[in-house]
């Protein structure tokens, strides 16, 4: 009988087969994992203000309402986010152009593309836990493809345009702002009111998002074949096994 304490610890030859050597492939460029965050940290603070805007909280008793500012620190919080979102969106574009072709994931869809269609559909299933096993996908898979251009191409493409429209309704008729996007109006009537309904509709949107794009990251990182959470931190994909597909 062994008195080695680290007999058994070593792996031995069958322990050698059943392992594999993990791959990785650098995919998300520096630019590409700053703006992610940075846009990430932007959402949460305009959907908390915004959210305090659309329901304002009760008058605070800390002094006379004429000798307060918090509402005004609110909406100002509200609009320096804004603008980090809008110009972080318009650098993310620049990358899209500019760096590799997984940063153009997020502003294009293959839509006539059959082959691309199986593979939503064989996520879906998934997601469902209806598939015994994921693929492996170097960029964003193609169901994930789909649901970053909904809910963050169209949708912050959304939210910034009336954004500006509505910053440019308390600028005053005249301003920058309304001359750019004032035509937003027009395209709901003229009613004010519509737009800053759909606005903060265009917040719950992305809250869903958030949520959903929250679990689905965890859960990929647990289930699936390669990294997913810390891939937009170090850039690369880590493959957990050498299988091609």
């Amino acid at each position: 009988m062994s008195t080695d304490p680290l007999a058994g610890t070593h792996a031995d030859s069958e322990d050698r087969s059943h392992t594999s050597r993990q791959t990785s492939v650098y995919v998300y460029e520096a630019p590409v994992r700053m703006w992610h965050w940075i846009n990430a940290a932007a959402i949460m603070v305009l959907c908390l203000t915004g959210y305090l805007i659309g329901s304002p909280p009760p008058t605070m008793e800390i002094a006379e309402a004429t000798n307060q500012f918090v509402f005004g620190y609110i909406r100002f919080v509200h609009f320096a986010a804004g603008w980090v979102l809008a110009i972080g969106f318009l650098g993310r574009i620049y990358w899209a152009i500019f760096g590799n072709h997984h940063a153009r994931q997020l502003f294009y869809l293959p839509l006539l593309s059959s082959t691309w269609w199986r593979e939503v559909w064989f996520e879906v299933r998934w997601y469902l836990f209806l598939e015994k096993e994921p693929k492996k996908y170097v960029g964003h898979n193609p169901l994930a493809q789909l649901t970053m251009f909904c809910f963050i191409t169209i949708g912050v493409s959304f939210m910034i345009i009336t954004g500006f429209a509505l910053y440019g309704e308390g600028l005053g008729h005249g301003s920058w702002a309304d001359i750019m996007f004032g035509w937003v109006f027009t395209l709901f009537g003229g009613n004010s009111m519509l737009v800053h309904t759909y606005h903060h509709l265009g917040m719950w949107w992305i809250v869903i998002f958030m949520i959903i794009h929250i679990y689905v990251a965890v859960r990929e990182d647990i289930m699936s074949r390669q990294s997913i959470v810390s891939t937009m931190i170090s850039g690369h994909r880590t493959f957990k096994d050498d299988r091609p597909n």
